[in-house]
C-alpha cells in the first residue's frame, strides 16, 4: 500500500522511542556503582541504535511502557499496590497479572496514539529535522521544532509536548515539564512561559540537576558530612593556576570556532577555557566570545574547543580512556542568571565552583552532574553575595572566578581521588568579569 514520506518519517520516530527495560528497575541506583559513577545513575542515555539494549519494533508490536507510572525522586514506583507500578513484577498467568498487562497494552495504545496526533501535526522539514535529533542523539541537535501549545492529555494528566517528547526519546521518567531547561539557542529559551508556540525537538531541552537530586553513588557520607573540612596537613601544592591565568589566548585559526577569528568590533571575552590531564596543561587557553560554546571531543556538526585535536606526545592509557568518553562533551553558556553547563556526553561530568560550595563552608563540594543533565555553575547573584573566607584549596590557589569540571572521574572528600589533579581529562573554566 502507498505510504506518504510523512507518515514513513513519523513511523520511524515511534520506532526511536526509549522502550524502559524492567528487568534493570531493581539492579539500579545504591551506592556499588563505578569509580566514574557511569553506574547506578537513574539518568543513563538511550542505547544506541543497533547497540546492546536498543530495541526496534514494528508497528505491529507492543511492548511493557513504564512512562505513565508515577513514580518518587529515585525512581521507584511510588505505589506498589498499583497493577500498574508492579506488572513487570507479577509472576506470569493469575488474573491480577493479566488484568496488569492489559491495562498496560491499553496505556501504550494511548501513547502511540497521542504521539502520532502530535507528530502528525508537523511538516516533513520539522518532522526530518526531529528524526535527526534523535538518531543522532543530539550530536546534530538540527533547528527548533515548533507547535502550537495543544492540550494533549496522557493517563488523564496534561502532556505538553517538550514533556512528550522529552519522555518518549530521552528520559522515560520524566515527569513534569518544569524539570526541563531549554537551551540558550532554543526558541523557548527567549519565548514567554505562555507563548502561543512551544519547541518540542528534545534535544534543545536539558534535565536540571537541582539541589533535590539523589547523592551521587561515589558518596558514602550523608548530605550534611560532605560539608565538614578537608584535612589537608599533609597535602602540598601540586600546581599553579597562575601559570595558566597568564598563557597566551589561543591564537586564531588554532580551533575551528569562528569567535576565535580577529575582529576589534567584538567585546571582551567572558571567559577563558583551560584544558588539563592530570597536573598537565594541554594547548593554549581557549578564550570565549560568543554567549555559548561546544566542547567535544567529537561532534558530528558544529563548531567549538575540540579536545581531540590538541596532541600531547605520551598521554597514559588511564587519559586515553578518558579521552574516548569525552564524546560531545558539554556546552557552556553565559545566561542572565550565570553560567551554565549541560552534559551533552554519555558518561557523567563533575563540577566544582565557588557558589556551589555551601555558603560559608570550607569544604569542596563536587557535583555530578548524569548524561542529558544541566547545572549552574556559577551563580552571579551569589558570587556577589559570598564574603567567606578563602577555602584550603591543597590542589592550587584559590580563584573565585575559576569553575572546573572533570570528565567522567569525580574527586573531593567522598572520593579515592581526593584533588582534581589526579583526574585524567578536566577543564578550568577562567570567568573574566563575571557579571
Amino acid at each position: 500500500m502507498f505510504r506518504s514520506k510523512r507518515s514513513g518519517l513519523v513511523r520511524r520516530l515511534w520506532r526511536s522511542r526509549v522502550v524502559p527495560d524492567r528487568e534493570e528497575g531493581g539492579s539500579g541506583g545504591g551506592g556499588g556503582g563505578d569509580e566514574d559513577g557511569s553506574l547506578g545513575s537513574r539518568a543513563e542515555p538511550a542505547p544506541r541504535p543497533g547497540g546492546p539494549g536498543w530495541l526496534p519494533e514494528s508497528d505491529c508490536e507492543t511492548v511493557t511502557c513504564c512512562l505513565f507510572s508515577e513514580r518518587d525522586a529515585s525512581g521507584a514506583p511510588r505505589d506498589a499496590s498499583d497493577p500498574l507500578a508492579g506488572a513487570a513484577l507479577e509472576p506470569a498467568g493469575g488474573g491480577r497479572s493479566r488484568e496488569a498487562r492489559s491495562r498496560l497494552l491499553l496505556l501504550e495504545q494511548e501513547l502511540k496514539t497521542v504521539t502520532y496526533s502530535l507528530l502528525k501535526r508537523l511538516k516533513e522539514r520539522s518532522l526530518d529535522t526531529l528524526l535527526e535529533a534523535v538518531e543522532s542523539r543530539g550530536g546534530v541537535p538540527g533547528g527548533c521544532v515548533l507547535v502550537p501549545r495543544a492540550d494533549l492529555r496522557l493517563g488523564g494528566q496534561p502532556a505538553p509536548p517538550q514533556l512528550l517528547l522529552g519522555r518518549l526519546f530521552r528520559w522515560p521518567d520524566l515527569q513534569h515539564a518544569v524539570e526541563l531547561k531549554p537551551l540558550c539557542g532554543c526558541h523557548s529559551f527567549a519565548a514567554a512561559a505562555d507563548g502561543p508556540t512551544v519547541c518540542c525537538n528534545p534535544y534543545h531541552f536539558s534535565r536540571l540537576c537541582g539541589p533535590e537530586s539523589p547523592p551521587p553513588p561515589y558518596s558514602r557520607l550523608s548530605p550534611r558530612d560532605e560539608y565538614k573540612p578537608l584535612d589537608l596537613s599533609d597535602s602540598t601544592l601540586s600546581y599553579t593556576e597562575t601559570e595558566a591565568t597568564n598563557s597566551l589566548i589561543t591564537a586564531p585559526g588554532e580551533f575551528s570556532d569562528a569567535s576565535m577569528s580577529p575582529d576589534a568590533t567584538k567585546p571582551s571575552h567572558w571567559c577563558s577555557v583551560a584544558y588539563w590531564e592530570h597536573r598537565t596543561r594541554v594547548g593554549r587557553l581557549y578564550a570565549v566570545y560568543d554567549q555559548a560554546v561546544s566542547i567535544f571531543y567529537d561532534l558530528p556538526q558544529g563548531s567549538g574547543f575540540c579536545l581531540g585535536q590538541l596532541n600531547l606526545e605520551q598521554r597514559s592509557e588511564s587519559v586515553r580512556r578518558t579521552r574516548s568518553k569525552i564524546g560531545f562533551g558539554i556546552l557552556l553558556s553565559k545566561e542572565p542568571d550565570g553560567v551554565w553547563a549541560y552534559n551533552r556526553g554519555e558518561h557523567p561530568i563533575f563540577v566544582n565552583s565557588p557558589t556551589l560550595d555551601a555558603p560559608g563552608g570550607r569544604a569542596l563540594v563536587v557535583r555530578k552532574v548524569p548524561p542529558g543533565y544541566s547545572i549552574k555553575v556559577f551563580d552571579f547573584e551569589r558570587s556577589g553575595l559570598q564574603h567567606a573566607p578563602e577555602p584550603d584549596a591543597a590542589d592550587g590557589p584559590y580563584d573565585p572566578n575559576s569553575v572546573r569540571i572533570s570528565f567522567a572521574k569525580g574527586w573531593g572528600p567522598c572520593y579515592s581521588r581526593q584533588f582534581i589533579t589526579s583526574c585524567p581529562c578536566w577543564l578550568e573554566i577562567l570567568l573574566n568579569n563575571p557579571r
